[in-house]
């Protein structure tokens, strides 16, 4: 009989073939998941599309994302994550193909909707990995695979690369090329008692969702939704505003917006192994307060202030050089990834049974934000006439968010104190 070092050494040694596999898989859904963010924009001019046209083609990966993700976790729970994160990766490999050889709105919008499969991987995903690893890395692993998001920064660098070179069409041939070696190697090196599959879950969403109202899954879901949908939205935002701002191409716009989404994406293991190490709350008050830093100084527009001097009026000049920005842009990603990555292990560690359809609720809540705030965006900009007004829609967001966050932490260990069994 194995004692329980063994089994700690075997669940170890499993999770260093499983994380990879799944990070890697993450990485390339969620550059699927956002192939429109840069393509779209030399598809709009391809194919003369309408702003409507345009916004739709961009929502649809964020919105069918959204609705597959909790039925994603479920099935994950009933029949087993390995298979449901096969059948995405499938899915998205088809998506690649419609790409390749359509030539119509409807055909690149069919295709567009398919990419939301990579909302299912995520969920299945989360499962797979936490099956397999330990309480006290529970944050580190999943923040390593959170930071597969920094598939969505490769488009930045990838579509504009290809465009140069030939076109870019030539991206989904490359993501259809590395789809199918993944998809190869997790079925060459996983098992399907990697990710056991439960037939006895439960899968009615009342029901799961009534047992976990007597804990705070529902407001951190709230609290992760508002933090992640503001990092995807404003990566979706980056590119079109920093070519505004700074005069610029929007290939070069969208090379410069990779700092803030692989960044971001990347410091989501941080927040998780300090999680691990000090605690969630903490690392998430610490980092929404840098957020809420960079954002205060970003928010600030150009601006031109006429001094009456005495013998003649003075007029200074504010504006953030580009280099600046920069650093803001880099420290705001930064931060936000953090929190996503304490967040992201704090409600998980309270929810492990059902760790799967809380994945699910996780990026509905994020798909959700993500998708409305774009819109909000655009009318506030239409409606100011001030480019960094999405910076300061993102502070009073923040603001907000941190002052909830902290009364419901302080609010929770009053209540551990008194009831530490609960």
């Amino acid at each position: 009989m194995k004692s329980e070092t063994d089994h700690a050494d075997d669940r170890l040694a499993s999770l260093a073939v499983v994380l990879p596999l799944a990070v890697a898989g993450f990485v390339v859904a969620a550059g699927c998941w956002t192939l429109f963010a840069v393509a779209g924009v030399h598809l709009r001019s391809e194919l003369a599309l309408s702003d409507l046209q345009f916004g739709f083609l961009l929502a649809m990966p964020m919105a069918v994302g959204a609705v597959l993700a909790v039925p994603a976790g479920l099935a994950a729970q009933k029949f087993g994550a390995r298979r449901v994160m096969l059948i995405c990766l499938a899915g998205l490999a088809a998506c690649m193909v419609i790409l390749l050889t359509t030539d119509t709105f409807p055909g690149y919008l069919i295709a567009a909707g398919g990419l939301g499969l990579a909302g299912g991987f995520y969920s299945a995903g989360l499962q797979f990995v936490t099956g397999h690893c330990e309480s006290k890395r529970l944050g580190l692993v999943l923040g390593v695979f959170g930071a597969g998001v920094t598939g969505a920064g490769f488009n930045y660098y990838l579509v504009p690369l290809f465009h140069e070179a030939f076109s870019w069409h030539g991206v989904p041939l490359a993501y259809l090329i590395v789809l199918v070696l993944v998809l190869a190697l997790l079925v060459m090196l996983t098992d399907p008692e990697d990710a056991e599959a439960d037939p006895t879950a439960e899968t009615s969403v009342r029901v799961l969702l009534h047992r976990m109202q007597t804990r705070r899954a529902g407001q951190l879901c709230g609290y992760f939704g508002v933090v992640a949908g503001s990092f995807f939205a404003l990566a979706l935002w980056l590119p079109d505003y920093l070519s505004s701002q700074f005069d610029l191409s929007v290939d070069s716009g969208a090379r410069l917006a990779q700092w803030f989404v692989i960044p971001g994406a990347l410091a989501q293991i941080v927040g998780g192994g300090f999680s691990d190490r000090f605690g969630s709350a903490r690392v998430v008050s610490r980092a929404l307060m840098v957020c809420l830093m960079a954002l205060f100084v970003l928010s600030y527009p150009p601006m031109t202030l006429f001094i009456q001097g005495v013998d003649a009026t003075i007029r200074v000049e504010f504006a953030l050089p580009m280099q600046v920005e920069g650093v803001f842009v880099v420290t705001l990603g930064l931060a936000m990834g953090c929190t996503m990555g304490s967040l992201q292990r704090l409600v998980i560690v309270e929810n492990r049974s059902v760790a799967a359809f809380v994945a699910g609720l996780l990026l509905v809540s994020a798909c959700s934000v993500a998708f409305v705030l774009p819109v909000i965006f655009s009318s506030v900009n239409h409606w100011l006439g001030i480019r960094s007004a999405v910076f300061m829609i993102l502070f009073l967001l923040l603001v907000g968010c941190l002052f909830l966050f902290a009364r419901e932490s302080r609010r929770h260990e009053r209540e551990h104190l008194l009831h530490p069994g609960i």
